[in-house]
């Protein structure tokens, strides 16, 4: 259970959400699969595939929407909607109309639906009601909307807000390679992009290339901003931070995964540890990087150094094979 990309949100402190509540509201809205007419299906499953909605472990809780989508690729339909149109014309004597071709293509739609596969596929959420954060695991905001869609559609009240920061991450990441010198607690890796803001949008990509040289400057200088930057926090944890505020392409780093201890055969228990750490390792980096970022807009900063959630702290009982450690801040 490790999350890969991060689309972050905020959620208010006065949000009164009970685990038991959040689970209740769930269950009304579950997964089922695609019926013999849906193109897609989607609701709420269980994370570990038991009966329970809203995994928790300490007071971090995960959920999971599942999704089912039929493939019936439009160019099909079309096929064979024209032959059965060259047919009836040939009966016919005349080609069919605009109003009766439509007629016919959803009719052929109706009709192959019930045969075409299907594909399914998960989303993530971890909801951190004691710091107040809802990252999603999406690669971008228009994917993360499918999940803050059907949160809304399903829970009551769901006050939810994008992450604003002081400094947008563009300006921040300029100035950074501008001074070869990253914020505290992170170092600079070797991947860039720069983006020029004139009409012409010239990029210039690094990749494994070291970014400390007067090239990257030269091309700050000549008007390109960062939209992308990859930065490791405290060498435990790698990402590449975007202009957008997203976090892409976590990794976490051996000095973290290796604090479960041996090889899990209880798959629960691999899944507690794995989501324990990674929620206690990311309750360190989100402040960072907004602390880095000059904190939040019109929001009382967070501070990095604050004691992590009561999921991973040294105090909260552990899943069984995590590693109980002091964490290094």
């Amino acid at each position: 259970m490790w999350f890969k990309n991060l689309q972050i949100y905020r959620l208010p402190a006065n949000w009164d959400m009970t685990l038991e509540r959040l689970e209740e509201q769930l269950a009304k809205k579950p997964f089922h699969p695609c019926g013999s007419q849906d193109m897609e299906s989607r609701g709420w499953l269980s994370p570990l595939g038991n009966e329970v909605l809203v995994h928790a472990v300490g007071q971090q809780w995960l959920v999971c929407l599942g999704f089912e989508h039929r493939l019936l690729p439009s160019a099909v339909v079309k096929q064979e909607a024209d032959e059965r149109a060259e047919e009836m014309a040939e009966q016919q004597g005349y080609k069919l109309g605009r109003k009766q071709m439509k007629d016919l293509r959803e009719q052929v739609m109706q009709e192959l639906l019930p045969r075409a596969f299907t594909r399914r596929r998960r989303m993530y959420a971890w909801i951190d009601p004691v710091n107040g954060w809802l990252v999603i695991d999406a690669a971008s905001q228009s994917k993360a909307e499918d999940m803050l869609e059907q949160l809304r559609h399903t829970l009551d009240s769901f006050p939810l807000t994008l992450l604003r920061t002081e400094k947008s991450p563009m300006s921040a990441m300029a100035d950074w390679l501008a001074g070869n010198e990253a914020p505290a607690g992170f170092s600079i890796d070797q991947d860039c992009e720069l983006r020029s803001v004139a009409e012409d949008k010239a990029a210039v990509r690094y990749v494994r290339h070291p970014l400390e040289g007067d090239e990257v400057k030269g091309h700050l200088e000549a008007g390109k901003l960062p939209t992308r930057l990859a930065l490791t926090f405290d060498d435990r944890i790698s990402f590449v931070l975007t202009e957008k505020l997203e976090i892409k392409r976590l990794d976490f780093l051996d000095v973290v995964r290796d604090q479960i201890e041996g090889e899990q055969e209880d798959k629960e228990a691999l899944f507690n540890a794995e989501f324990a750490l990674m929620t206690g390792e990311l309750a360190h980096l989100l402040p960072a990087v907004v602390e880095a970022l000059g904190g939040e807009t019109g929001v009382e900063p967070v501070a990095a150094s604050e004691p992590r959630p009561a999921a991973a702290t040294a105090t909260t009982p552990q899943p069984e094979g995590v590693a109980a450690y002091d964490p290094p801040f």
